[in-house]
C-alpha cells in the first residue's frame, strides 16, 4: 500500500468535537469517491505522550495500491472537491505520503 497521511487540528473556534464530526461526517461524504481509494482509516487524537506532540486533533491514512494510485487520485476532480470543502478551515495540517509496511500484523480475533 502507498498511504497520504494527514494531521489536522481544528479551527480556534471550533471544539474538538465539532472539528471530528465535520471530518468523520460532512467531508467524508466528499472524500469517499476519490479514484483508487482501498482504505481509510481515521484517529481521533485524544491525548498526546510529550508537549511537543500537542495540539493535533485527528489523523487520516488513505491507502492506495502504489504512489501512481495516489498520484492520479491527486490529480482528479474528486481530490479538487474535497480541497474546496476544505476551503479556508484555519487550522493545521501536514501531509505526508509514502510506502506502507507491516511491522507487526494485527492478532487473529478468532484466537
Amino acid at each position: 500500500m502507498y498511504n497520504l497521511v494527514l494531521m489536522a487540528s481544528k479551527p480556534d473556534d471550533w471544539t474538538h468535537e465539532q472539528f471530528i464530526d465535520w471530518w468523520r461526517g460532512e467531508h467524508a461524504e466528499v472524500t469517499y469517491g476519490l479514484p483508487g481509494l482501498r482504505r481509510w482509516l481515521h484517529t481521533d487524537v485524544q491525548g498526546a505522550f510529550e508537549e511537543r506532540s500537542e495540539g493535533w486533533d485527528g489523523v487520516s491514512i488513505l491507502s492506495f495500491d502504489d504512489r501512481a494510485a495516489l498520484e492520479a487520485a491527486l490529480a482528479s476532480d474528486e481530490w479538487k472537491a474535497a480541497v474546496r470543502h476544505v476551503g479556508k478551515m484555519r487550522g493545521r495540517r501536514i501531509a505526508v505520503m509514502g510506502e506502507e509496511r507491516t511491522m507487526v500484523a494485527a492478532a487473529d480475533a478468532t484466537a
